[in-house]
């Protein structure tokens, strides 16, 4: 279990919480491009560790990302002008770029300086992926943003999903890191492919090291004839995770605030472009971001389907990790849990959490991928069949930059 204070202090992001703190000096989702898709397009609201911002493209394309409350008498900017360089309020039409400053007050008098003397709250902004990043940190603290080696790769080749999760965005994020629950929870009883080494061995041995970027997880099962069967993920701090899908994909949970958490789901293929059918979860999910299954209707779970085809009975893997962590709580009060052998990678992630919110605390920077990477290659997902007395180090001698063992814990 999980005392209640180490709990909060992961859990609740507001401004000035140590959680929020930590995750505010990383790169993080705001939203996605094709959300303000054009210059002058309408903004669009986006709600992050418990703040309130809009976003908007510029006439000239630059993308800002604002507090969203108008610094006149705080009326929302999202329902202001896009135009000319600039948003506008409704109210009485102030006028802000995309750095805050204050371009026009035309309800004050022609000749004065008040605009000059105001500045806006902003927040600075990266576009790659589908995705509009943004950091919400000290500015002279900006990180430069991770030269991931899919943001080199053609736009065709990537796709990238969004959707709501009712719960705190560390049940996402816990879920992500647990490899076992792939033998139970995706499991379809056909028991084809991958799904025939999950039912073969469903209490993998883990091994966790801790990395520049966060830690590496590598679960082993037993598999045929005498292999073993290895899936490494990649946990990124603060709150992502390359996991091998069908291809590869970095799954991250944004908090919006404490009880609610944004999903991205950013997915590629190095070797040709993305199609509509790779994509099998956007059918799941509305053009309000929110998803078609959800605890309200019981994630239209069928009782049929359950007895004869699927261990849950509910369709698609995004609403079989719906369904498992937003039933949890809005919040989840871990003191209240019971964790197991199985859980060593949960247990490892919440602990490298504790560990920098509680060392930001005292003044130490939290850990960064390292600076010497030019591309980071080393933050990496994949999974084998490894063959007899061939251990997973050897079969795949990359992933050896940049490590240091996880001491066992029992957090």
């Amino acid at each position: 279990m999980l005392p209640t204070e180490l709990n909060d202090l992961i859990t609740k992001t507001d401004p000035g919480t140590p959680g929020g703190n930590l995750l505010r000096r990383y790169w993080l989702p705001a939203l996605l491009s094709e959300e303000i898709p054009e210059p002058d397009s309408p903004p669009a609201q986006v709600r992050i560790m418990g703040e309130e911002l809009v976003a908007f493209r510029d006439s000239n394309g630059r993308i800002g990302l604002l507090e969203e409350h108008c610094l006149h008498r705080g009326t929302s900017l999202f329902y202001g002008r896009n135009e000319e360089c600039g948003l506008r309020c409704i109210y009485h039409g102030w006028k802000y770029d995309v750095d805050g400053n204050v371009l026009d007050t035309p309800a004050e008098p022609a000749d004065s300086n008040f605009k000059n003397k105001l500045k806006h709250v902003s927040y600075p902004v990266v576009e790659t992926g589908g995705i509009i990043w943004a950091y919400l940190g000290p500015k002279d603290k900006q990180p430069p943003f991770p030269h991931f080696y899919w943001s080199d790769l053609p736009a065709s080749h990537c796709y990238v999903t969004k959707c709501w999760q009712e719960c705190n965005y560390l049940q996402g994020l816990e879920g992500e890191s647990d490899s076992s629950h792939l033998s139970f929870l995706h499991r379809e009883f056909s028991m084809e492919g991958e799904q025939r080494l999950y039912a073969f061995d469903s209490a993998p041995a883990y091994e966790i090291e801790e990395t520049d970027f966060g830690l590496r997880m590598v679960a082993t099962r037993k598999g045929p004839e005498s292999t073993s069967y290895v899936r490494v993920s990649s946990f990124v701090m603060p709150s992502g995770c390359f996991i091998p899908a069908l291809n590869k994909e970095y799954h991250l949970y944004v908090p919006a605030d404490d009880t609610h958490s944004w999903r991205y789901d950013l997915g590629w293929f190095e070797d040709r472009e993305a199609r509509p059918e790779d994509v099998n979860r956007k059918p799941e999910i509305g053009p309000d971001y929110r998803r078609l299954r959800t605890q309200a209707n019981h994630y239209l779970q069928d009782r049929d389907v359950q007895r004869t085809r699927t261990f849950t009975g509910i369709q698609n893997f995004l609403n079989h990790d719906s369904c498992a962590t937003e039933t949890m709580g809005p919040r989840y009060d871990r003191s209240r849990e019971h964790l197991g052998v199985s859980d060593k990678a949960v247990i490892a992630v919440r602990r490298r959490l504790i560990d920098a919110a509680q060392a930001l605390e005292c003044g130490e920077e939290p850990p960064m991928p390292h600076v010497g990477d030019d591309v980071l290659t080393h933050i990496d997902t994949r999974t084998d069949l490894v063959p007899p007395g061939v251990h997973w180090r050897e079969h795949w001698p990359d992933l050896v930059t940049h490590l240091k063992p996880v001491a066992t814990t029992t957090a």
